[in-house]
């Protein structure tokens, strides 16, 4: 039997974590021997998309409003007709209760993968929300997300597939990072040679943490650096700036903005941190840092309690504790960078075993091989 049309729904290509699995899915399903098909309001990662062999469908699926759902079910019907689409992937809400509403117009099938846990703060958010749960297959990216569908949607178990977000092993591999790359970061960065680097990747929002670790390396002895990585609001990165130089070390600190070359950023640091206040329902940034063999402190909970064994492959702290942080950072710097690169070693050794993208995308196939 040949490999389904798989025609997958978001509301753009532009950039983050949910958009980067809809290509990588893509990818899969054009390997198997199926045709990828990718209907969105467009963005910047269409080209790349198209590279990989999948088709792109422009359509307004941004659109929130009741009309504007209606509206689009009706082009995504005549989209899966033509093209004889066999399973819809949805990813994103508005665009899902469209896709649910042609899956059931064209008898296509109906996956969803439920990204994040999603504020139910108002009336009728709950039931807006639920849409991510009606799949006849409810891809969770985490135990954590898994825990939530059956508590906020009562999700039967037996509809739930835990497939967990993946690390390219092409991408983010320490042995394929040039030493010039290296040293360049370093000096674009201005930091001074022998001084150790802790590192916050994540874009620049309160919940992440960054405040955390400037008070945490406000507690830290010696002479660390402190790089966050990632862009953000101009308020919230002044209000960072304002914090360190009211506790004395905006000279350690360093806001480098987005980064395309994560890889060589991750392997430029010694600690990489996880200092989320709120939960995260999977973490992608700490299996990157430890498929670079990097040892991490995450804040313990959410998705990280299922990647970071600790004082195996990783640290845990509670969130929100910067005393806690900065304690845990010193010992882990106070290693001998023996006993800290085994702890990186091991780490990298389990996300190749039990997420890389090869796996999340072998998964994904799975589920729809049970469908059709």
């Amino acid at each position: 039997m040949s490999f389904p049309t798989v025609l997958q729904v978001l509301p753009a290509l532009v950039s983050g974590g949910v958009e980067r699995g809809t290509l990588e899915i893509a990818e899969a399903i054009v390997g198997a021997g199926g045709r990828a098909l990718v209907a969105s309001a467009g963005g910047p990662l269409v080209g790349r998309l198209e590279r990989l062999g999948a088709r792109h469908v422009t359509l307004p699926l941004k659109a929130k409003s009741p009309l504007g759902v209606w509206r689009n079910a009706a082009s995504l019907v005549k989209l899966v007709t033509v093209e004889k689409v066999s399973i819809i992937h949805a990813r994103s809400r508005a665009p899902a209760w469209s896709a649910l509403l042609a899956a059931r117009r064209t008898g296509a099938h109906f996956v969803t993968t439920y990204h994040g846990t999603y504020n139910a703060g108002y009336p009728g958010k709950r039931w807006y929300n639920s849409v991510m749960a009606r799949g006849e297959r409810v891809i969770a990216i985490s135990e954590h997300i898994a825990a939530h569908l059956r508590a906020a949607h009562g999700t039967d178990p037996a509809r739930i597939r835990i497939i967990p977000r993946g690390v390219d092993p092409r991408r983010f591999d320490p042995g394929l990072v040039p030493a010039e790359r290296l040293a360049a970061l370093r000096e674009e960065w201005h930091l001074p040679e022998g001084r150790p680097v802790v590192m916050l990747p994540g874009r620049l929002t309160r919940w992440k943490g960054q405040l955390v670790l400037v008070e945490a390396l406000a507690k830290l002895g010696g002479d660390a650096m402190a790089v966050l990585v990632g862009d953000g609001g101009s308020a919230f990165r002044a209000e960072l700036t304002a914090r360190a130089e009211a506790l004395g070390v905006a000279g350690r600190l360093r806001l480098v903005g987005h980064v395309d070359d994560m890889a060589s950023a991750l392997l430029l640091a010694d600690v990489v941190v996880h200092a989320s206040t709120d939960a995260e329902a999977f973490g992608r940034t700490v299996i990157e840092a430890q498929a670079m063999g990097r040892a991490v402190v995450a804040a313990d909970l959410g998705g990280p309690r299922e990647t970071v064994a600790e004082g195996v492959t990783g640290w845990r702290v509670p969130p929100g504790d910067a005393a806690a942080l900065a304690a845990a950072l010193g010992r882990v710097l106070a290693m001998p960078d023996a006993a800290r690169a085994a702890i990186g070693a091991a780490a990298r050794a389990h996300v190749l075993a039990c997420y890389s993208t090869r796996a999340m995308q072998d998964a994904t196939l799975a589920v729809y091989r049970e469908l059709v």
